[in-house]
C-alpha cells in the first residue's frame, strides 16, 4: 500500500481481507493496490494473473486500461488504437455527421490513418500512471473547532497545492479525490492525450440496436463498440490536434481473445466507475427515494418533451440535439430504475437494520465520541435541505446560453486573483476545458430550442415548493414572456463571439449590453451565496463523515467483511463469473444472447432495425471461427456478476489470462439499485461479447485493416 496511512484502523480491514472468503459475493469496486489482499477471492473465480501484477499500474493489463473522462476504454494495439462503447464515442460520431454524411445511421470506417476523423475538443484519453496516498498532507492539523467553510477551504487549498506540484510537467493532469467520503485522499497522475480521432463506429442499427426501449433490459442484442486512436506529438508527448501528430505508442495493449467464455467462467473487469452510494445512511436513501429522484424524473421528462416539441419537423435541429437527448434519456431511465428498485425492495429498511446494529455496536466501544452520531444526522439534514435549493436553481437557469454567460462572467472575476487563489474549475489549468465546453455548443445548440427550454424551465421553477426557491432569486429572473427578447439582444449564440469573451475582463462584462451577460451579472450574488453555504455544509460533512466511516470500517472488520470505497471515477477492478439470474419467481434468464435474437427482434422500424448485410449473414449462417461450440452460433451479449456502475461503460472485460473477451456497457434493470445496495442474487452487468464485435467487423463492415492491426487469439479448433 502506497504512502503513509493516516488512520491506523483502515490498515486492518484491508489486511484481513486475505482471510475473508466467506460470503462468495462478487461485490466490490477495488482500488488496484487492494488486490493482493483478495488473492483467495481471485483464485475462487479462477483468475490466473498474480494479484501483485494486477496491482501494478505500470504493468500489463492495468497499463492498457484508460479513461475517456466519463467512460472507460482500453488500448488494443501498440499504435494507440482504443476500443470503447459506441455510446462513449457517440459525441464524436455525431460531431462529424451531417444530413449528407450521416455516420450515426450509416456507421463510419477509416480504411487508412489519414481518413480518421477528429474526435473534437471533448475527446480525451487519460492514461493513469501513478497513485499515491496523500491523506496526511490533506488532513494534518485540521482542528475540530474550525467552521465548516474554513475547513473546506483549507482542504481545497491543500488539494490545489498537491495538484500544482504534480502538474509542473504539462503532459500530466492530476487530481486528488477523496475516498471513503473524506477519510483518505489519493493523488492520481494521468497523461492526458488531447488529439483523439474517430477510427470506426458501426451503424447505430448495430451500436444502439434496441435504443432506449432495450436500455437496461435483458435479453440485449447491442453491438455497443467503437474505435478511437490516440495521437501525440513527434516527441511522444501529448500535443494539441495537428496533422503532424503521430499515433501514440502504447507500450501495453490487450490481446483480443475470440475463444469466448461459458457459464461459470471467471472474469476481471477494469475501468473508471463514476459514483456509488453504498455507505449512505437510511435518511439519505429516503430523501433520494421520496424527494430528490421523483423531482429529477419529472424535470428530465419535461425537458425532453420541450426538446422534442422544439425540434419537431426540423431534421437539422434534431441531429444537433441527438447527443443531448440520448444522455438525458439514459439518466432518466437510470433514475426511474432506481425508484422502481426502491419500490421493489425496501433498501431504506434494510439499511435501518444495519444502521441500528452499527449504532448498538458503536455505543459499546471505548473512547468514542458521544456526540458523533447526532452531529452526523444534523450535517446530513442540512445537506438535504440545501440540495433542494440547488435543484431549484438548476431548473431556473436551464438555458445553455445563460450557462455560458455565467461561466464567462465568473471567469472574468476569478482572473483578478492569483491562480492558486482561484476557485477550482477556473484556474489556468481549466481554461482549455472551459474553451472546449463553450466551443462544443456549436454542435448542440439551436436558438429556438434553447429559448423553449429556458421558458419552460422558468415555468417549472415557479411551480416548485416556495421553501426550495433560493433567497432573492425570484425577483431577478425574467418572466417567461420576456425570454424571447433576451435571445434577440445577445450575440452569445455566435461561437466566435462567445469565445472572444474568454479574453475580456470584468469591466467589459459589466458594461456589456448583451442581455445574457447582464442576466449573469444580476444572478451572480445568489449563485455565490448558494456556493458559500455549500462549502459550509461540505466542510461539516467532511469533518463528521470520515469519523463515521472509520467506525463503520472497524465494525465491518469486526465481522470479517471486506471494505472498499465508493466509486469516485478513479481506476477500479472488479471480478465475477458468467451467470444467469432470476428477476422474478419462475423466470430464469440465461447469460448469453445470440445473433438469431437480432433477426427475431427486427421490425424494420427504429430502434429495431438491422443492416441487411447483417441479416443476410445470420440467415446464411456465416459464423466462421466466431461460432460458439455450445450455442452453435455467434453470441452477442452476456451477463456476469461483476460490480459495475455508470462510468464503467467501455470497461474491458478480461478472461483469467487478462485477454479482452468483452466490453461492459450496461446492467439489468433489476440491478440499477446496486449503486446503493449490492444484491448478489440479482445484480448482473451486461457485456458485449467480443466475438460479436469481431464477427460484425469481418462479415458486415469489412474492417479488415483493424482486424489485422489487433492481436487476436482464435479458438484452436477453428484454425485450418
Amino acid at each position: 500500500m502506497e504512502g503513509h496511512i493516516l488512520f491506523k484502523t483502515i490498515v486492518l480491514p484491508v489486511a484481513l481481507l486475505g482471510a475473508f472468503a466467506g460470503a462468495h459475493a462478487d461485490e466490490g469496486q477495488w482500488q488496484p493496490h487492494q488486490l493482493p489482499q483478495l488473492k483467495a477471492e481471485l483464485k475462487r473465480v479462477g483468475i490466473e494473473i498474480p494479484a501483485e501484477k494486477l496491482a501494478d499500474l505500470s504493468k500489463h493489463p492495468m497499463s492498457a486500461i484508460v479513461s475517456l473522462g466519463g467512460c472507460s476504454a482500453a488500448f488494443v494495439s501498440d499504435a494507440g488504437l482504443v476500443v470503447t462503447n459506441h455510446h462513449c464515442a457517440y459525441g464524436a460520431v455525431q460531431r462529424n455527421s451531417t444530413p449528407e454524411h450521416n455516420y450515426i445511421t450509416n456507421g463510419f470506417l477509416a480504411k487508412t490513418r489519414a481518413a480518421e476523423l477528429p474526435g473534437g475538443p471533448n475527446s480525451l484519453v487519460y492514461v493513469t500512471d501513478k497513485v499515491e496516498n496523500v491523506s496526511d498532507r490533506v488532513l494534518k492539523g485540521l482542528t475540530a473547532d474550525m467552521s465548516g467553510r474554513a475547513r473546506h477551504e483549507a482542504v481545497e487549498k491543500r488539494v490545489k497545492d498537491l495538484i500544482a506540484e504534480c502538474e509542473t510537467d504539462k503532459m500530466y493532469r492530476c487530481s486528488v479525490p477523496a475516498f471513503h467520503r473524506g477519510l483518505e485522499y489519493y493523488r492520481i497522475r494521468q497523461m492526458m492525450i488531447r488529439d483523439v480521432r474517430l477510427v470506426y463506429a458501426p451503424s447505430d442499427k448495430i451500436g444502439n440496436f434496441g435504443g432506449d426501449i432495450d436500455n437496461y433490459e435483458w435479453p440485449r442484442h447491442t453491438g455497443d463498440y467503437s474505435f478511437l486512436r490516440a495521437y501525440v506529438g513527434k516527441d511522444g508527448r501529448p500535443a494539441d490536434p495537428s496533422p503532424d501528430n503521430v499515433p501514440y505508442k502504447s507500450k501495453d495493449f490487450l490481446v483480443v481473445s475470440a475463444e469466448g467464455l461459458k457459464a461459470g467462467d471467471g472474469i476481471l473487469l477494469a475501468g473508471y466507475p463514476g459514483r456509488t452510494s453504498r455507505y449512505k445512511l437510511p435518511a439519505e436513501i429516503r430523501f433520494a427515494r421520496d424527494t430528490a429522484f421523483p423531482l429529477k424524473v419529472s424535470e428530465l421528462q419535461a425537458d425532453l418533451a420541450v426538446m422534442a416539441d422544439a425540434t419537431n419537423g426540423d431534421a437539422a435541429a434534431a441531429v444537433r440535439y441527438a447527443s443531448v437527448v440520448k444522455s438525458i434519456n439514459n439518466v432518466l431511465k437510470k433514475t426511474q430504475g432506481l425508484l422502481d428498485g426502491f419500490a421493489r425492495k425496501d433498501i431504506a429498511a434494510i439499511k435501518d437494520v444495519q444502521d441500528a446494529e452499527f449504532r448498538a455496536w458503536y455505543a459499546k466501544q471505548p473512547n468514542v465520541s458521544p456526540t458523533l452520531l447526532a452531529e452526523l444526522d444534523a450535517a446530513i439534514a442540512s445537506d438535504m435541505a440545501l440540495s433542494e435549493e440547488e435543484f431549484a436553481w438548476s431548473v431556473a437557469t436551464s438555458s445553455d446560453l445563460l450557462k455560458s454567460a455565467r461561466t464567462l462572467y465568473r471567469l472574468s472575476l476569478e482572473r483578478q486573483k492569483a491562480d492558486a487563489e482561484r476557485e477550482s474549475g477556473f484556474q489556468q489549468r481549466d481554461l482549455a476545458f472551459i474553451k472546449a465546453r463553450l466551443a462544443r455548443l456549436e454542435q448542440s445548440y439551436v436558438n429556438k430550442v434553447d429559448q423553449a427550454r429556458f421558458e419552460a424551465g422558468l415555468k417549472r421553477y415557479a411551480q416548485l415548493a416556495a421553501k426550495s426557491h433560493p433567497q432573492g432569486l425570484d425577483a431577478l429572473l425574467p418572466a417567461p414572456g420576456a425570454v424571447a427578447a433576451l435571445y434577440q439582444q445577445t450575440q452569445l449564440a455566435d461561437t466566435a463571439k462567445r469565445l472572444a469573451w474568454l479574453e475580456k475582463d470584468q469591466a467589459a462584462v459589466a458594461q456589456s449590453d448583451d442581455a445574457f451577460m447582464q442576466l449573469a451579472v444580476k444572478l451572480h450574488p445568489v449563485d455565490v451565496a448558494l456556493e458559500e453555504r455549500r462549502k459550509e455544509i461540505d466542510g461539516n460533512l467532511e469533518r463528521v463523515i470520515p469519523q463515521y466511516m472509520q467506525a463503520v470500517i472497524a465494525w465491518k472488520k469486526s465481522q470479517g467483511k471486506p471494505v472498499y470505497p465508493d466509486a469516485n471515477s478513479t481506476l477500479r477492478v472488479t471480478y465475477g463469473t458468467v451467470s444467469p439470474y432470476s428477476p422474478r419467481d419462475g423466470l430464469t434468464k440465461g447469460p448469453f444472447t445470440t445473433v438469431e435474437g437480432i433477426v427475431e427482434k427486427v421490425t424494420g422500424k427504429a430502434p429495431f432495425e438491422a443492416p441487411q448485410g447483417l441479416i443476410d449473414a445470420v440467415k446464411q449462417k456465416r459464423y466462421g471461427q466466431f461460432r460458439d461450440p455450445v450455442l452453435g452460433t455467434v453470441p452477442v451479449n452476456f451477463l456476469t456478476s461483476a460490480d459495475t456502475t455508470g462510468g464503467n461503460s467501455g470497461s474491458a472485460v478480461m478472461n483469467k489470462r487478462g485477454e479482452l473477451i468483452g466490453l461492459n456497457f450496461d446492467s439489468t434493470y433489476e440491478s440499477i439499485t446496486k449503486d446503493w445496495y449490492f444484491d448478489t442474487a440479482i445484480t448482473r452487468a451486461i457485456h458485449l461479447d467480443i466475438r460479436y464485435m469481431l464477427w460484425v467487423m469481418k462479415e458486415v463492415d469489412h474492417a479488415d485493416n483493424l482486424l489485422q492491426e489487433m492481436s487476436i487469439k482464435y479458438p484452436k479448433a477453428a484454425k485450418k
